[in-house]
């Protein structure tokens, strides 16, 4: 690192968005300094110590795709794997790991490190340099200042944090860290909009002091699979099992007990939690119907004793916490490590941020993670690894990679952010996707690798294993749809399924819920073609799925083919929306304000009607 040199991207914060950011731009050939306020800590898992889930796993799938690391570094320390709603249809499978909380900061620390165009910096930054309203670098707590063509701030909860446990509060990022000031009133004053978000996290316990008998044991699954389409990503061979208890009503009496002492609700903190992840207080209060409540309790890696208190998320005075605890099947001797907190935070509502996830006002300078507005670790690397590839591209005067919303969960993110924007967390999940079929977590390397090589994130080892998967995926598809089932072979081992009468296509069969390509695979010569034309078992899943939902899939690929249309219809970025008068007032002011590129993105913004759209469709004469 010498202060002297200028480097190509500046990444504030070693969060999950910050390492995504640094490793992709450094990858792709850019210099890049990484500063975070404590080298011990990063990629530090602040809340659980997991990584996908619904919605979540497919993104994790999509930044490995990319060319990310979020998957492979899942892989390399987990302790467990899951495919979540195996029960329901495919676009909503969705594969979660648990992992070593400690293994996996070390893992993404030594990645980074192991690159050689990554630089580190120990300190808090407290301002921006900027010249005409360009970015030109950082200037650190201890007045070091370094030169950047492109920024990108992955700030998280460090923003004027504010930590609050009953009525007592103290500053800080997370517990026993400190909060960051000066960046919120620079941007305010270069005209930037603040805002305030508060996220939350339940006490963490002595594992050795709980009584697991008394408890649901959640072992992952008996043939796990693994996050990364690298096959030097290896699944797990052993795991750990997770457990379930409840709460109940004499639980939620106690934690009534210190409502007034809340700061939720007396009045302390204002500021909008995550909807879809509430404390515990917020269930008891919000669902007082319901006599009981999940607790998920979760070792927090392979050696340690720790255990995360999943569900008990809550900013309740610590005696109560305690109390509340020990209420709980099988927590009847728990011994709090430390309370469950909320934290405060300043966020900048990301409407005012290009696609790329570059500010509008400030040349060079991006948003990654939660100062957008977002919560969870998955949300926050996909915004990283999107800043850090287009502050890449934008250094090497290339375009920005945008992703379309028919094209990744990732692209539905980003999408949702810019031009809808978020007054509360926002956390992904498989119903704001329109085309979930198409993105589901088994094809994020069809949908992605070639994007990723093509811009020079995914490795060669990457793209020849995944057009190898390709080539044994259409063999396979073209196997099912020119090969037969004999009656007397299908009826004798498929007795579960209404019986044929005559030689039956394999992919027609296919088409029927009840029967698998492992069911049809019972007929010996069956599976013997199959062995020969490949033995990955992610191809023959995904032939599998495309026999079954190609109906589907092709029409959610028309529908996206007629959107698509509308976003090759570009809008200056100057254009006057006043002179429309045939648009509503609502639609003006929003469109004046968020200024959309295309007439796609005008009309996936909050209060635009249909016939807005139409009036800027006869406008540019389309």
């Amino acid at each position: 690192m010498l202060k002297s040199e200028t480097y190509d991207v500046i990444v504030v914060g070693a969060g999950h968005a910050g390492c995504e950011a640094a490793h992709a731009a450094a990858t792709m050939g850019s210099r890049v300094l990484l500063v975070t306020m404590n080298m011990e800590t990063i990629a530090k898992m602040s809340c659980n110590p997991a990584m996908g889930g619904v919605a979540k796993g497919q993104i994790v799938r999509e930044i490995d795709a990319l060319g990310g690391m979020s998957g492979l570094i899942t892989d390399r320390t987990a302790i467990q794997f899951r495919m979540l709603n195996r029960s329901k249809g495919v676009a909503m499978w969705s594969p979660r790991a648990q992992s070593d909380r400690w293994r996996f900061s070390e893992e993404w620390r030594l990645t980074l490190e192991q690159n050689p165009n990554v630089d580190f910096f120990q300190d808090s930054v407290t301002g921006l340099t900027l010249e005409n309203n360009k970015i030109t670098g950082v200037t650190t707590g201890m007045g070091v200042e370094f030169k950047g063509k492109t920024v990108v701030l992955t700030t998280g909860t460090f923003l004027s944090g504010l930590i609050h446990i009953g009525r007592k509060q103290f500053g800080g990022g997370r517990m026993g860290e400190s909060a960051s000031f000066g960046i919120t009133k620079q941007l305010k004053d270069l005209g930037f909009e603040s805002g305030r978000m508060k996220t939350g996290t339940p006490p963490r316990v002595d594992g050795r002091s709980l009584d697991y008998s008394k408890m649901e044991e959640q072992p992952g699954d008996e043939n796990p699979a693994k996050f990364s389409y690298l096959k030097s990503s290896r699944a797990l061979s052993r795991q750990r099992s997770c457990y379930i208890t409840y709460t109940n009503g004499q639980v939620h009496e106690t934690l009534r007990e210190g409502f007034e002492d809340s700061p939720m609700y007396n009045g302390t903190i204002q500021s909008l939690g995550p909807r879809y992840c509430p404390s515990i207080e917020d269930k008891i209060n919000r669902f007082a119907e319901r006599d009981r409540h999940q607790i998920f309790v979760e070792p927090e890696g392979w050696n340690t004793i720790e255990v995360y208190v999943n569900g008990f998320s809550t900013s309740l005075p610590d005696h109560i916490q305690e109390k509340a605890l020990r209420q709980i099947p099988g927590f009847e001797k728990a011994k709090i490590f430390r309370p469950g907190y909320a934290i405060e935070y300043d966020y900048f509502p990301p409407t005012q941020l290009k696609l790329s996830l570059e500010t509008k006002l400030i040349d060079g300078l991006f948003f990654a993670g939660q100062i957008n507005g977002t919560t969870g670790y998955e949300e926050a690397a996909a915004q990283g690894l999107v800043a850090g590839i287009n502050a890449a591209r934008k250094v090497q005067e290339q375009n920005a990679i945008v992703l379309r919303r028919d094209q990744a969960y990732i692209g539905v993110l980003v999408d949702d952010l810019v031009n809808k924007g978020t007054d509360e967390p926002y956390r992904m999940f498989t119903s704001r996707a329109e085309y979930r079929i198409s993105l589901r977590q088994d094809n994020a390397d069809e949908r992605l690798t070639p994007i990723g090589a093509e811009i020079g994130l995914a490795s060669q080892e990457r793209l020849q294993e995944f057009e190898k998967r390709q080539q044994e995926t259409r063999a396979i598809s073209e196997y099912l749809q020119t090969h037969n089932a004999s009656p007397e072979n299908f009826n004798a081992q498929n007795t579960q399924s209404a019986p044929i009468s005559e030689k039956t296509r394999l992919h027609k069969l296919l088409l029927r819920p009840e029967i698998s390509l492992q069911d049809l695979s019972q007929d010996p010569e069956i599976a013997k073609q199959l062995n020969s034309i490949s033995q990955d078992p992610e191809a023959i899943e995904r032939a599998e799925i495309l026999a079954k939902y190609h109906t589907y899939i092709e029409r959610e690929k028309e529908n996206a083919l007629k959107l698509q249309r509308l976003e090759s219809l570009s809008i200056p970025l100057d254009f006057d929306y006043k002179q429309l008068r045939a648009m509503s007032i609502e639609s003006r002011e929003k469109l004046s304000k968020l200024r959309p590129a295309t007439i796609g993105q005008a009309q996936r913004i909050s209060g635009v009607s249909p016939s807005d759209v139409s009036v800027l469709l006869v406008h540019f004469g389309r």
